[in-house]
């Protein structure tokens, strides 16, 4: 390893998850070319790993935030894009960072040449925490509710949020905690595959949700305003019915999901309140990769034999913000969100703003983590492909998060109560 070249991580080498990180190089030759890497490892053990060729300036110093890349995991002028280029090695294998207690570590290097195999000139280490100092971190195992809440430093009181990250088993803490971190007071929920529930589901119930507001709006820091929603893929339509359903639901972020029920039928205090609009797999098509394009795969929400799955979201007092991406693959989620304002129209409705993400993929996440083209899919026991363009599903992620924060402080917090909440 050279002794004259620095790899420079600013502000700092540690950081928050969701805050962007300047990658410097100095003491290169003028024009030289290097190759910079970033490797990472997720809850999993699964190694993640990305590169970038980039050529020196006069000085010999090389800024990613300023320089394009010429080739590698992407080109162009990427900051960030050695982190959200992360991929492992096998297909169809998403990054998994769910235990909010363990930061994404990422290790980067720069080598000599464009082929990366040249010698070691320097590294740094890149600490990414999911917690700000003073979050509170409070596993939750109370009556039915089992989940973690991120409670913000400080008297409060906070906005409530219920994050709905409930399907695939088991409990991720990601985007909550890293909500928290905003000024938020936010429950991730478990809904199967955790702790002493069941590992499979074949039907859901409202009531489960209905408690987890109960405790939220009872907990002495929560602001008594109502409890903001938030949700992604199927937990879309969940949260559609909690805001039709349940009282106290004032600000519901829908994200890339349906405007029907889907999968498992809906119960109500021991009444099915909504049938499950299902899959036709004649309609699936195998992308060359092997995996599944489900885009097209659900049977029509709007035919008449599927009118019980429908959710009557007229019947919301609440605020939507519905989030598409147009290349989602997952499913038409365009066509739903317009289906979805056009209902609310019909009832002389304006609750909502909407947000069309073009070149993005389905699962938009909290930013800088690896796109994810595809990986197993829990309902067809198969891999499914996500769809997306990384570098404009990057840019989505970016935008989102901070539209996300916009939305909660603007419905979640009273007027007199804004100057208190550090969203």
């Amino acid at each position: 390893m050279s002794s004259l070249v620095r790899l420079r991580l600013l502000p700092s080498a540690q950081c928050l998850y969701s805050q962007p990180v300047r990658v410097l190089v100095d003491g290169l030759r003028s024009s030289q070319v290097v190759t910079v890497k970033a490797r990472a490892t997720d809850d999993k053990g699964v190694p993640f790993h990305a590169s970038a060729v980039y050529r020196a300036d006069a000085g010999g110093a090389v800024d990613l935030g300023r320089e394009p890349s010429l080739g590698g995991s992407y080109t162009g002028v990427e900051p960030m894009g050695l982190l959200w280029s992360l991929r492992a090695d096998a297909l169809h294998t998403k990054f998994c960072k769910s235990d909010s207690r363990r930061p994404h570590v990422v290790r980067f290097s720069v080598h000599d040449g464009e082929a990366g195999a040249g010698p070691l000139l320097a590294e740094a280490t890149n600490e990414r925490r999911l917690l700000a100092d003073g979050v509170e971190r409070q596993p939750i195992k109370e009556g039915n509710i089992r989940g973690v809440l991120f409670v913000p430093p400080g008297d409060g009181p906070f906005p409530a949020v219920l994050d709905l990250y409930t399907f695939g088993g088991g409990l991720n803490e990601r985007r909550a905690s890293l909500l928290a971190n905003c000024g938020l007071m936010v429950l991730t929920l478990a809904l199967y595959g955790y702790d002493d529930q069941p590992k499979k589901v074949t039907k859901l119930h409202l009531d489960y949700f209905e408690e987890a507001i109960q405790l939220l709006r009872k907990h002495p820091k929560a602001m008594d305003s109502g409890v903001g929603l938030i949700s992604l893929s199927k937990s879309g339509d969940l949260a559609l019915s909690i805001a039709t359903h349940l009282p106290n639901v004032k600000a519901t972020t829908w994200i890339n999901g349906c405007c029907s029920n889907v999968v498992l039928p809906l119960y109500y205090r021991g009444s099915q309140i909504h049938s499950a609009l299902m899959y036709d797999l004649h309609r699936v098509t195998v992308t060359e990769s092997g995996a599944y394009n489900v885009k097209h795969g659900l049977h029509d929400p709007l035919a008449p034999e599927n009118e019980g799955s429908l959710i009557p979201i007229e019947r919301a007092t609440g605020r939507f913000l519905f989030v598409a991406a147009e290349d989602d693959l997952n499913w038409d989620s365009c066509l739903y969100l317009n289906q979805l304002t056009e209902r609310l129209r019909r009832q002389g409705k304006d609750n909502f703003e909407k947000v069309v993400y073009p070149g993005a993929g389905h699962y938009l996440e909290p930013p800088f983590g690896p796109y994810c083209p595809s990986s197993f899919h829990g309902v067809l026991g198969a891999p499914v492909a996500w769809g997306g363009e990384p570098k404009a599903h990057a840019k989505a992620e970016m935008h989102l998060w901070n539209k996300i924060q916009e939305f909660f402080r603007t419905h979640l917090v009273p007027v007199a109560g804004a100057a208190k909440a550090s969203l």
